[in-house]
């Protein structure tokens, strides 16, 4: 698939107040967490998890930097640009947004699950903020599919 065809103006895509809703707060929820571990990482600050110990192993691993910016940074763009994107579908209700944001929501759970791996087979600890953006990512992803399939009836 090339740009063309993913910006392309797809049939209706029927988007119902409870989708719309959904992917305002699970990509706000995953905003602020992954906000939140950025903050900390450029503040030096260490990650104290309540209920699992590994947070700052993770959060301080060579994992958690790819190309000179934390992988907290990424999340959060990624968050934001999902939240960004269902504004302005609500704004313009232009099929192609919605139609993209649904297919974009592959990124997040693709780096999800490969964080989880790295996680659980190679750093062997678990931050609790990772898993909860792992399950916020997981969540729009399933979202983004709930999309996609309503799209072909």
């Amino acid at each position: 698939m090339n740009l063309k065809q993913l910006f392309r103006e797809p049939s209706i895509v029927k988007v119902n107040k409870v989708i719309l809703v959904a992917l305002i707060l699970v990509s706000l929820a995953g905003f602020i967490d992954a906000t939140y571990l950025t903050t900390k990482h450029y503040l030096g600050e260490p990650i104290k998890c309540s209920l699992l110990s590994g947070c700052e192993e993770v959060t301080s691993s060579k994992y958690s930097v790819m190309l000179g910016m934390p992988v907290a940074l990424y999340g959060a763009l990624y968050y934001l640009t999902i939240l960004v994107l269902t504004v302005l579908y609500l704004d313009t209700k232009r099929n192609a947004i919605m139609s993209f944001l649904a297919k974009f929501t592959v990124v997040g759970f693709i780096a999800s699950v490969y964080f989880m791996f790295l996680q659980t087979f190679v750093i062997k600890a678990f931050c609790l903020y990772c898993i909860f953006s792992a399950v916020s990512s997981t969540a729009l992803f399933v979202i983004g599919l709930i999309i996609l399939k309503g799209k072909r009836t």
